[in-house]
């Protein structure tokens, strides 16, 4: 059970916590495709999904007529925000390695394909969480050293860039 808070900020302005067990109290109703309603301290509430980037975990929603743009950081991503090390100061990543043990769930690149920073390059799951594993610069896949279902080690070369 994930006891730890996912971090949300809505249109970059307004951050706050909520905790997993905060959704599954939540009265909604799914209506038709991306269209919601829910009940929210005794007030109905109209919601449609506009877009979903699921990789970034970033979502465009309109409730009740207003458009809101939403992140969703988990205790994951927020550790690795407060140990710096989302940020590469510039410097090329010709390396991809696993930041922690796991299992690689779905592998999203081939050698010779070109990527951008921020694209996702592969999935790990570890303490049953998915991680996106993204591209740190733009450049072109060399070689991927793992595939679908390895279980993987912390520090584990995964990828070769150049």
């Amino acid at each position: 059970m994930f006891t730890e808070p996912f971090r949300i900020a809505v249109n970059d302005r307004h951050e706050f916590d909520a905790l997993p067990e905060d959704a599954k109290n939540l009265d909604l109703l799914a209506e038709a495709d991306g269209q919601f309603h829910l009940l929210h301290n005794g007030r109905s509430i109209r919601a449609e999904l506009l877009e979903a980037d699921y990789a970034t975990r970033r979502f465009t929603l309109r409730i009740n007529g207003t458009n809101y743009q939403v992140k969703i950081a988990d205790h994951y991503e927020r550790l690795v925000q407060q140990l710096g090390l989302h940020a590469n100061s510039g410097k090329k990543t010709n390396t991809v390695k696993a930041p922690m043990p796991g299992l690689v769930l779905t592998v999203m690149v081939t050698s010779g394909q070109t990527v951008q920073k921020g694209d996702p390059l592969l999935i790990l799951e570890a303490m049953k969480m998915e991680n996106v594993i993204k591209a740190a610069n733009d450049g072109q896949v060399k070689a991927v050293m793992v595939q679908q279902g390895a279980a993987v080690d912390k520090g584990q070369l995964l990828l070769e860039m150049e």
